[in-house]
């Protein structure tokens, strides 16, 4: 578990913020109560704490935990009221052809397949705008800011516009980012090799949040540093995925 660990970005007696490592839940899961998450880890370690929102176990970065009741209740009633700022950093596939727009689609469960979500009109509504950062041969780097949080938001929106990420088994083509996926035909492996993925989670990176202090009202602003495999990546493709 101690690759599990995660950096703690700032604390005080109102508040932590984590940058949740992926393969780590946020919150103990439905069905198995007794596995390792965030909130396990930060209640083992600071005592009792209270959940404000929370990310996709196989997304990393940035997430805010309340230390107090008072300070939950005004860090969730920021985040009901949309009053809090929040910005991805995810890889999709394929080249968008705009440098930005808005996915303005609702988002329901998927009533085929338990635990999925799709765009329906029957939906809560669901609003993620992006812009374009880098873009590659075969892949493009953006920002989304989601104004709304439902369940599986940027995966579902980036996938409706067939744009889905790069690494996504549920939404999208791939469970995991190779380099011979960057370099394509380019890519010789040797014999008996075994090619290791460069990247096997969700291309999804909890970038940028922005909340008041619950105490004292003052604007606070994070970003969380990209892990090993996602920067891992990003330099593949700034080395070889331009070309051609």
């Amino acid at each position: 578990m101690s690759r599990l660990l995660p950096d703690i970005i700032y604390e005080d007696e109102h508040l932590l913020l984590a940058n949740k490592p992926a393969g780590l839940l946020s919150i103990p899961g439905r069905y198995d109560k007794d596995a390792h998450s965030l909130l396990g880890l930060l209640n083992q370690r600071y005592g009792k704490v209270w959940t404000v929102h929370r990310i996709d176990r196989d997304t990393s970065g940035l997430i805010v935990f309340a230390r107090n009741e008072e300070a939950h209740r005004h860090l969730s009633l920021q985040f009901e009221e949309r009053r809090t700022k929040k910005s991805y950093l995810a890889l999709l596939e394929g080249r968008l052809l705009q440098g930005e727009g808005l996915i303005d689609s609702p988002i329901a469960e998927d009533p085929a397949h338990p635990g999925k979500m799709m765009v329906a009109r029957r939906g809560k509504a669901a609003r993620t705008h992006y812009r374009l950062l880098e873009s590659f041969r075969f892949f493009s780097l953006v920002e989304a800011e989601i104004e709304t949080g439902r369940t599986h938001q940027v995966r579902v929106h980036f996938a409706s516009i067939g744009h889905p990420l790069a690494a996504d088994e549920m939404y999208g083509r791939r469970a995991a980012i190779f380099l011979s996926d960057i370099k394509q035909r380019g890519y010789h492996l040797g014999r008996g090799q075994e090619e290791q993925p460069l990247m096997s989670r969700l291309a999804l990176h909890a970038w940028k949040l922005e909340f008041e202090h619950p105490a004292t009202g003052e604007a606070m602003a994070f970003e969380a540093p990209l892990p090993r495999d996602f920067s891992a990546v990003l330099n593949q493709l700034r080395k070889w995925g331009k070309q051609g």
